[in-house]
Parts: C-alpha cells; sequence; structure tokens
C-alpha cells in the first residue's frame, strides 16, 4: 500500500525545521586546519547543534552519483506503508532499461518472475548500491513511470529547501541535468536519517536477502573492519558512496565518538576507472574526523550574565543607562585552543532607548565572530538576542517635560510659531503704516482748518 500519512509528518518535520532555525541562527563556519583533502567540494557539520566546521566549494553543483538513492530512499518510504511485508513483482521490461550502462547491481535479475520485498530491495540499493533496486522500487511507487518518481524526487529536493539540486533519474547515473551541492545533500541526508530502517540500513556491512546464498557487501569500506583495509575508520557509520567518470567518487558519511557527532558530504575527488582508483573521498572524510573529533569542542561563547554593552536609557529618574545580555547562553563548537582575541562581539542596538524597560525585554542584536590568529576574515559563529539586565520604570515627571520639548521640537509646532510671527510682524508693520498714515492726515486737516 502507498504511504500517505508520512506525506504529513515529513511536511511538519519541514515546518518544525523552520520555527526551530528562526529561533537560533548558527553560521557557517570553516576553521582553519592541516587536512589535504583531494574533493573538490566537502562539508562537515556538527549534528548536534548543526553547526557547520568546515566547508569547501559546498555550494557547487556537482554530479552526486550513486549518493542520488539517498532522495531514492525518502521517495520509496514515505510512499510505501509496511516495508517489510509490502512485496514488489521484479519485471524484466524495468531491469531492461540498465542494459549497456554499466550499472552496479545487486543481482535483483535473478529474481524476474518472482517478488520481492521493499525491505530487501532497500537494502540491495543502498549496500552494494544495486540500480536495479532502485529502478524497481521508483517503477512500483511511480504507478509504472519512473518519471513519475523522478518528480517527487524533484519535489521533494524543493520541499526540504535545497536550492541547487535536480535529479534525472533514481539511481545516480550521469546526466548533465542531474546534479546536487554538498550542502544540499546534507539537507537530504539530515530528513533521510529520521526515517524509519534509514540509519540501521546504510551501516550495514553484510545483508542477506530472503533466499539468497550469498551476501549483499558494502562499497563504503570506512564501515567495513574486515574489507575496508586502511580505508576503515573505527567511529564512520554509514551512509552512501557513489562513482561515475564524471562525478568522480563521492561520499556521504558520520563519526560520532566522545560525545559528538559530525556528518561529511565529499563530492568530486578523482577517480579514472583503471588508472585512478583510490577512494579519496574515505581518506578526507577520515582525516576530518579526526581533526574534528580531536580538535574542537562544545563551548561557551557568551552567557546570559556577562554584559556585552551598555545602553542610554531616557525617561528614567535617575537612571542613565543599562547593561545589556544575551538572551540565553549560548554555545558553539570552536577550537579548543581559542584565545579571547578570536571571538568578535558586534552589537546592532539604537543610539538609546525610553524607559520603561522589563527585565529581559529585547533591545537589540549581537553578532558573534571567530577569527583566527592568521589574520583571515572574520567568520560569523551565531547572532544572539540582547536584553535588558533589569527592569527600569519611568519617570512621570521626566516623560511630561519630554511631550513638552517634543511638542516645541516638532515640525508642525515650529510652522505654526513662524505663521505666527509672520502674522504679528506683518501686523506691526501694518499698524506703523496705519499710524503713518493717520498722522499724516490729521496734519493735513490741520492745515486746511487754517
Amino acid at each position: 500500500m502507498k504511504k500517505k500519512s508520512l506525506t504529513v509528518i515529513s511536511l511538519i518535520f519541514v515546518f518544525c525545521i523552520i520555527i526551530t532555525s528562526s529561533v537560533i541562527s548558527t553560521g557557517a563556519i570553516s576553521y582553519p586546519n592541516d587536512v589535504k583533502t583531494q574533493s573538490d567540494s566537502i562539508l562537515l557539520v556538527n549534528m548536534d547543534s548543526g553547526q557547520t566546521v568546515f566547508e569547501k566549494d559546498a555550494d557547487s553543483k556537482r554530479y552526486p552519483a550513486s549518493t542520488t538513492k539517498i532522495m531514492t530512499y525518502i521517495i520509496a518510504v514515505e510512499n510505501i506503508d509496511d516495508l517489510e511485508n509490502t512485496r514488489i513483482p521484479i519485471k524484466e521490461k524495468v531491469l531492461n532499461v540498465l542494459k549497456d550502462t554499466g550499472s552496479s547491481l545487486a543481482n535483483v535479475e535473478e529474481h524476474v518472475g518472482e517478488t520481492m520485498s521493499v525491505i530487501d530491495l532497500l537494502y540491495s540499493m543502498m549496500v552494494p548500491s544495486g540500480n536495479d533496486a532502485a529502478v524497481v522500487l521508483a517503477d512500483y511507487v511511480g504507478n509504472g513511470s519512473i518519471d513519475n518518481f523522478v518528480k517527487l524526487m524533484n519535489d521533494k529536493a524543493k520541499e526540504l529547501g535545497c536550492k541547487n539540486t535536480h535529479f534525472e533519474n533514481p539511481d545516480g547515473l550521469h546526466n548533465d541535468n542531474h546534479y546536487t551541492t554538498a550542502r544540499d545533500l546534507y539537507i537530504i541526508t539530515k530528513y533521510a536519517l529520521t526515517l524509519p530502517k534509514f540509519a540501521e540500513i546504510t551501516n550495514t556491512n553484510t545483508y542477506y536477502c530472503e533466499g539468497e546464498e550469498y551476501p549483499l557487501i558494502t562499497t563504503n569500506y570506512l564501515i567495513d573492519p574486515n574489507r575496508g583495509g586502511d580505508y576503515y575508520y573505527m567511529y564512520a557509520k554509514g551512509i552512501k558512496t557513489g562513482t561515475t567518470d564524471q562525478a568522480g567518487r563521492c561520499l556521504v558519511t558520520t563519526a560520532t565518538a566522545d560525545g559528538y557527532s559530525y556528518m561529511a558530504v565529499l563530492l568530486h575527488a578523482p577517480y579514472e576507472e583503471g588508472k585512478s582508483e583510490e577512494y579519496g573521498t574515505m581518506t578526507d572524510a577520515a582525516d576530518l574526523f579526526r581533526w574534528a573529533l580531536t580538535s574542537l569542542e562544545l563551548s561557551t561563547v557568551a552567557t546570559a550574565s556577562t554584559p556585552v554593552c551598555e545602553e542610554k536609557v531616557n525617561l528614567a529618574w535617575g537612571k542613565e543607562s543599562v547593561q545589556l545580555v544575551p538572551e540565553k547562553n549560548l554555545s558553539a563548537i570552536v577550537p579548543k585552543d581559542i584565545e579571547k582575541k578570536n571571538i568578535i562581539v558586534e552589537t546592532d542596538v539604537p543610539e538609546s532607548v525610553d524607559a520603561p524597560l522589563e527585565l529581559n525585554e529585547k533591545v537589540g542584536t549581537a553578532t558573534i565572530y571567530y577569527k583566527d590568529n592568521n589574520g583571515g576574515e572574520k567568520q560569523e559563529i551565531t547572532k544572539v538576542n540582547l536584553v535588558s539586565s533589569e527592569k527600569i520604570e519611568m519617570s512621570g515627571f521626566l516623560f511630561v517635560l519630554n511631550v513638552i520639548s517634543t511638542v516645541f521640537q516638532s515640525y508642525w509646532f515650529l510652522v505654526v510659531i513662524g505663521i505666527i510671527v509672520i502674522i504679528l510682524i506683518c501686523y506691526f508693520i501694518s499698524s506703523k503704516i496705519n499710524r503713518k498714515r493717520r498722522k499724516k492726515n490729521r496734519r493735513v486737516k490741520n492745515y486746511r482748518n487754517l
């Protein structure tokens, strides 16, 4: 049965993300480090706070290869009610679209004429990166049309707020109009991690489909202690690899240790079949995780009890200013060896405020920046509201004086006064002229009487 209820849930989730992000604005920071990366686009995000700690061309459009299947998983799970018991017919005509494409396969073709459970198809798609499983799921959810499924993918990308993403297929085979960015792929994956079975399936090394003698084996060496060799990283979990000639090596993965969790999205590392087949994305991810987990920490960069600035107060008897403090304690991921001079606070407050002021009343904002010791550009960590540290009453006497002063200084008051002055001047001049005329007339009359 196709899913309807999860669509509503997903909308609620996105709404909650929007509301949460409006409360705390966390900036995107790229802390300096000594990691030599091979991937052309990278985004490393602390998953506990949502704070970016390193990025490299994270908004450049890249071909995603099989990391596309993260979105394919989302659409499939949101539109199929029972993952364990729903069975999908395996049709040869559906699999034929992959002929001569060089696709990675999960032996779904062996089940043509039979059915497979959705859960087995999800494992087949995400663990060995089976394009065959992807198109079978897309055909089923799209009611016989893979194009319908792709439309759902693009609609979902827009719903999640992706700004530079467009899909042309559910498997990630190259198409010039099939692209995303490291930042958009992070948004997609973050959402996928909230869906049933996603974290479990994408962190699986081997899996046996129903009735199969041989297991599905992960393409992600970071999480495979038996086959990963030097690429294996004990703290890594999931998520998805991808490779094509045009996309190069691609990877989305996470790592958790000592109470910290990070997600790394890495796109377009070097790859050339038969010549350059190293997994630069996996090396980059492990090195960046080691750096972040050992060099960064959660630290309080602003406290609600520490004044940030002093603001002039009007209309308060015996009180000329008030101290402004952050609305709440504010923590951020920062380098462990950070110095006070690396934290810069810039305020945005009016020249003065009028009493009355309530305790914790918002007056302005403060932006907290990080600047490294090498003279780099300052980078925004976060913004926080600045509030009054105390309650201040308004003086009635000063208020009345202020009203009178305001009236006397107002434009229209000055205009009226100006008009009155002009009228008085005109009256004075007119009176003087009339007096002269009357005096002259009296002289003339006296002369005639003589």
